[in-house]
């Protein structure tokens, strides 16, 4: 089995002029570095536009692109926009950090801008993405435009008539916002087209990209006002039951995620051409899917809709493997990978192992006292060939800010693993990286906070949390020739260079 490598790195987090990390020459160039390091894949977070929070796993659509990473150097290029106008705008004064707020206040009006001078609606190109993208892309367009009238309340807040998608309503609101809903659609046209041009760059050079799915759908999303029949809603369209995860040694009330779950049953009669679809539209925009949270297709939580923590939930019957055989069936054989951390039962293990998918192995899991039980499963002695190796993912610390966190007995640990109670400990996260790429896991990916040896500062999410989160971007002097040099030679040591 070839053995491969990659990075972590949400495209915010690259460095860029204008506030975020977007589809610039900073992306182009971050290609180039993981070609010239002989990386094998990019791994990115949801590409969705991000609602409250900013979190890219509760997005406005499943299937919309974040309008966030329209270049706007290309849209200089094309003459819709001026460099005075773009220079001019306040996107914060930290380059290593994202200022959401300052983002949403001044980069959609300098796109407004882009579209009024676009002549859009006799570009050929646009009518063959509308007329293509239709069956997700015109809901999506009003929910925007329509949300946006409401002043920017959820749609379970709008008026009956539009909330329910009343004929006369979507009628009015179409004739009404018009523009509106030509701006949004345009915004997922440049998107879609810069994306394409990069992830085809991308590909030329030998580096392929892991997209990640969230299982689950934001409440406030076009895709649950919509389609309220895939989810568990009353007569209403109000939600009967959220998502969550039940009270462990990490919380003790659980996590209360919100998101409505889905109707399976109905799923199942129609097909899951919801799902067969929305996966096909990932591999448009992905060559690899990282489905997140892959127990709830074997069991998910289901809370009441009415708790205040997720104390009260309980266990139901998600599809199984019938719904994996369903994908084979219309998709082929395509690339996936389970997202099966936490607890893990027996029949999610058998799930995984028969769908075929490589797991997910997390390095820092296995020093944890807290998790005796199966700790012992993310010792690198312990992987199979089949999976995919993390130092962390975009939930976890930093290796570093890891290290220096955990108790002194699983530092020890740690070290007594490594056979290594010598390296000072601004040097250690090197052997950690040296531990995962060394382990007989085909794929392994390591976050380039991690690489870089950086604090817990820079670490993407802490779960649980709001505020911080999502912000953390790198310099671009951060990313050195050494550093490319020593991510190269530490993927030729240990057998995983792209020869491509």
């Amino acid at each position: 089995m070839k053995r491969e490598s990659g990075i972590l790195l949400p495209v915010s987090s690259l460095p860029s002029r204008y506030g975020i990390g977007c589809f610039s020459k900073e992306a182009y160039e971050f290609v180039d570095h993981l070609s010239e390091a002989g990386q094998s894949y990019w791994q990115i977070l949801p590409l969705g536009p991000t609602s409250y929070g900013d979190s890219p796993y509760q997005s406005f659509s499943t299937f919309a692109g974040n309008p966030y990473f329209i270049s706007l150097e290309d849209l200089i290029e094309e003459g819709v926009l001026t460099r005075e106008e773009c220079d001019s705008a306040d996107f914060g004064k930290k380059q290593d950090s994202i200022d959401y707020a300052k983002l949403y206040r001044h980069r959609f009006p300098l796109l407004r801008k882009a579209y009024e001078r676009s002549n859009i609606s006799e570009n050929r190109e646009f009518l063959r993405f509308q007329a293509e993208n239709r069956w997700w892309l015109r809901d999506y367009a009003i929910y925007m435009a329509v949300k946006a009238r409401f002043e920017q309340k959820a749609w379970t807040e709008w008026a009956e008539d539009i909330r329910l998608r009343w004929d006369n309503a979507m009628d009015y609101y179409q004739r009404e916002l018009y523009f509106d809903i030509e701006f949004h659609e345009y915004l997922q046209f440049k998107f879609m087209e810069q994306w394409r041009r990069l992830k085809s760059y991308a590909n030329s050079r030998g580096i392929r990209i892991v997209g990640d799915i969230p299982i689950y759908v934001a409440m406030d999303s076009a895709d649950t006002w919509a389609n309220p029949q895939l989810f568990q809603l009353d007569s209403e369209n109000r939600p009967t039951a959220v998502a969550g995860c039940p009270p462990d040694g990490f919380s003790a009330t659980g996590q209360l995620w919100g998101n409505p779950l889905y109707n399976w049953e109905y799923h199942r009669n129609t097909g899951y051409q919801w799902w067969i679809s929305r996966l096909a539209h990932c591999y448009q925009l992905y060559d690899v899917v990282r489905i997140d949270h892959f127990r709830g297709f074997d069991e998910y939580f289901s809370i009441p809709a009415d708790a205040d923590t997720a104390i009260t939930g309980h266990w139901e019957k998600g599809p199984g493997i019938d719904f994996f055989h369903r994908v084979r069936q219309a998709l082929g054989e395509k690339e996936i990978i389970a997202e099966d951390l936490g607890y893990v039962t027996d029949s999610v293990r058998w799930l995984v192992k028969e769908t075929g998918y490589p797991g997910m192995k997390v390095l820092e899991f296995a020093f944890d006292s807290r998790d005796s039980g199966c700790a012992g499963d993310y010792l690198p002695h312990n992987y199979p060939e089949n999976c995919v190796v993390y130092t962390g993912t975009h939930d976890n610390e930093t290796i570093s800010g890891w290290f220096h966190s955990i108790k002194k007995e699983e530092r020890e640990l740690a070290r007594d693993y490594l056979c290594d109670h010598y390296t000072p400990d601004k040097k250690l996260h090197l052997a950690f990286i040296s531990l995962a790429m060394r382990s007989q896991a085909r794929m392994c990916i390591i976050p380039l906070q991690d690489y870089m040896g950086l604090p817990n500062r820079c670490r993407i999410n802490t779960p649980s949390t709001v505020g911080t989160n999502w912000k953390w971007r790198f310099l671009p002097e951060q990313m050195t020739e050494e550093l490319i040099s020593l991510i190269g030679k530490t993927t030729l040591r240990f057998g995983r260079w792209n020869w491509r």
